[in-house]
């Protein structure tokens, strides 16, 4: 919840899904033996077209425009946001307000676990571009890893310094609360790092990486879900300790839930292309959510 303060929180004529979040906008991850430009060598000459000029009255045609999407029902995070509220009063002990703010966030104010995954455009973007480097630096050494994004100079740095120079490849700066939100969790996930143990980027594991790939997509669904139904509400209780232990109890359940959905999606480093980064990520956070809603059912549901 470090990002639970950083923006105004989400207005409820907010579309569920705007037209910009769109999986299409993922840029490649560049694997290694790829040209940093990502395009293919230039042909050998002699091969051109022959004779092939474009008409001259040829118009190109205009980009296709998204439509607009509807606008949902200006109070679907009403009640979401009183039940979080409660719990966050509460100081983290009431965590059947805990259970349904998150299952309603999800069902009710999302629209479900794929909608509520759709939701998270950068985000997702921003753990294609995490994975794909964590699995080069795997699969062929961090120097490598490195050399192909242009950063080999970041080559034999403490894990956290390599970290912050990946910050505008992982996260491109942006001006939206979408983005500003990937953007702050990878930050996060970087003071994380040390806690898990993860040190040594040259000697990262399989496991490790899955680890860190935990860790962002945990920050990343409790900064979203902070933002939307959340915003100053952990600032209610009077007392410091509760505000933490209130802030430690919503991130263990959401770590629990990722945690969850990456045992089940069976994240290995086999055949780890860009669309398979991809087509991954968008699988664990559907299942995340998923398996948040249930959880969060049951707790609400709990005696």
């Amino acid at each position: 919840m470090g990002t639970s303060n950083a923006f105004g929180g989400q207005s409820g004529g907010t579309p569920l899904i705007p037209s910009w979040l769109s999986d299409n906008a993922i840029p490649p991850t560049i694997p290694i033996g790829t040209p940093a430009d990502g395009q293919p060598p230039d042909a050998p000459p002699g091969n051109e077209p022959e004779n092939e000029v474009p008409p001259s009255n040829a118009t190109p045609a205009p980009p296709a425009i998204p439509p607009i999407p509807p606008v949902a029902d200006p109070s679907r995070f009403t009640t979401a946001r009183n039940n979080f509220s409660r719990f966050a009063r509460s100081g983290g002990t009431d965590r059947r307000n805990l259970g349904r703010a998150v299952s309603q966030y999800i069902g009710s104010a999302s629209g479900g676990a794929r909608t509520a995954a759709a939701r998270m455009g950068s985000a997702r973007r921003a753990s294609s571009r995490l994975l794909g480097f964590l699995y080069n630096t795997v699969a062929h050494g961090a120097s490598e890893a490195l050399r192909t994004l242009n950063l080999g100079a970041l080559a034999g740095h403490p894990i956290e310094e390599i970290f912050i120079g990946l910050v505008d490849y992982v996260c491109p700066h942006g001006g939206s609360v979408d983005e500003g939100i990937a953007r702050e969790a990878f930050i996060e996930t970087i003071t994380d790092l040390a806690g898990a143990g993860i040190s040594d980027l040259d000697g990262l594991t399989a496991d490790q990486m899955q680890t860190v790939f935990e860790l962002y997509a945990t920050n990343a669904i409790e900064a979203r879900l902070c933002n939307d139904i959340g915003a100053k509400a952990i600032t209610l209780p009077s007392n410091i300790h509760d505000v933490a232990r209130a802030q430690a109890q919503l991130h263990d359940f959401i770590q629990r839930g990722v945690a969850d959905a990456l045992t089940r999606a069976n994240v290995t480093t086999a055949a780890l292309t860009t669309d398979r980064a991809i087509e991954l990520v968008g699988h664990v956070y559907e299942l995340a959510f998923e398996i948040l809603q249930h959880m969060g059912e049951t707790e609400a549901e709990a005696t």
